[in-house]
């Protein structure tokens, strides 16, 4: 690990990291209490006051901690070009608002997203939950923990061992004809619906053992998640195997990926097994 990146500057960004969160959940509270419209992208995805409000509390707070470091965030209003990314050692990934569909359902399941991404991989990432007062963190050389609602003492995570039944998590909002044949190899399981990076912070914590995406997401959506898992003890990796990497292609959008709590099991295998006999 280079200069500036060593585990106790990765513990303090961290720190600093879990406040920037706070006040970024701070600001899209207040519009969630309220009447807010919704104008779309060029994408069609959703776009809030809430997640730009969450973009310049990020931003600001990111440009004070480290202010040689770069930023980018889904939000941006311009994002920086592929000969600009390509050259960045480290840089912040952002996502203000992890979750929009879940943030107009109002069904609290939505999240603020900070990662660190140094040589294509994650190394440090926050996930903030603040309907719910969830709190995750998680640093390369350090570990993975939580903050339950209310209380001041951090909780360390940790995957589980693959269970029985197989609890299953997947996307609320964006379901695919896919994921059923994927899981019908599976035998057992149980389906659990959940909404933005929740999905990695729960396997993280030993509730759900498996999290598999079909479908277009970015790299924003998954970066914070992945190190909070990776450090946890699973790993999120595409469907042959490989960990996700950043910032590594001119594209910002992932593959189809697994997210799964166990690495004891070949679950890219499984699923490359079963598509072989299909």
């Amino acid at each position: 690990m280079s200069a500036g990146n060593a585990p106790s500057d990765l513990a303090e960004w961290a720190r600093g990291c879990c406040a920037i969160a706070r006040t970024a959940g701070n600001a899209i509270m207040k519009v969630y209490a309220g009447e807010f419209a919704v104008e779309r992208k060029d994408d069609n995805s959703p776009l809030t006051a809430a997640d730009l409000a969450a973009h310049r509390a990020i931003v600001d707070g990111l440009h004070v901690l480290t202010p040689q470091i770069p930023v980018l965030s889904e939000e941006s209003a311009v994002q920086a070009d592929w000969d600009e990314r390509r050259r960045w050692a480290r840089y912040w990934l952002v996502d203000p608002l992890d979750g929009t569909r879940e943030f107009v359902k109002r069904n609290g399941e939505f999240t603020v997203n900070i990662a660190l991404i140094h040589g294509h991989h994650p190394v440090l990432g926050v996930v903030f939950a603040p309907a719910l007062d969830e709190l995750y963190w998680a640093w390369r050389g350090g570990h993975a923990y939580m903050a339950n609602p209310g209380q001041s003492e951090k909780v360390d995570l940790r995957t589980r061992p693959r269970g029985e039944p197989l609890l299953v998590a997947g996307s609320r909002s964006h379901a695919d004809p896919r994921l059923s044949a994927a899981l019908a190899v599976l035998g057992t399981y149980e389906l659990k619906p959940l909404g933005s990076s929740l999905k990695f912070c729960r396997t993280a914590r030993g509730e759900v053992d498996l999290y598999i995406r079909f479908g277009p997401t970015s790299e924003w959506d998954t970066a914070a998640g992945q190190c909070v898992l990776e450090q946890a003890g699973g790993s999120v990796t595409d469907m042959a195997g490989v960990p996700l990497r950043y910032n590594a292609k001119e594209s910002l959008l992932n593959t189809d990926f697994l997210a799964f709590g166990d690495t004891a099991v070949d679950w890219a295998g499984l699923f490359r097994g079963a598509a072989a006999h299909a």
